[in-house]
């Protein structure tokens, strides 16, 4: 959800259908990758960055999602920029609001 809305409203993100599944899945896989090490190095080194960690990863794994595959093609820094942010937003959504529709259904 967050690859085609950020398709949808930035014109410097490009995503190819073909490639969809193959961005998703290796975004996923370099995304919690990247969580973890980024986490870990903030909390370590440079702990004023903590909070920045989770949108540091979810660069790291667009840009590596974008280079593996041709899933995603993202062109300008604006778009790199703006990508990160809705990605990051999305999933901290889903992250957040997903458990408690859960919640509700086996409540029911």
């Amino acid at each position: 959800m967050a690859f085609i809305l950020a398709a949808l409203i930035l014109p410097g993100f490009h995503l190819r259908f073909a490639g969809f599944l193959t961005a998703v899945i290796v975004f996923t896989i370099a995304q919690s990758l990247a969580t973890g090490i980024v986490g870990r190095m903030a909390e370590k080194h440079i702990p004023a960055i903590s909070a920045a960690a989770s949108l540091i990863s979810t660069f790291l794994a667009l840009l590596i999602a974008n280079s593996f595959g041709g899933g995603t093609s993202i062109r300008t820094f604006v778009a790199w920029v703006l990508a990160t942010v809705i990605v990051w937003a999305v999933t901290a959504a889903g992250a957040a609001f997903l458990p408690r529709l859960r919640l509700k259904r086996a409540a029911q």
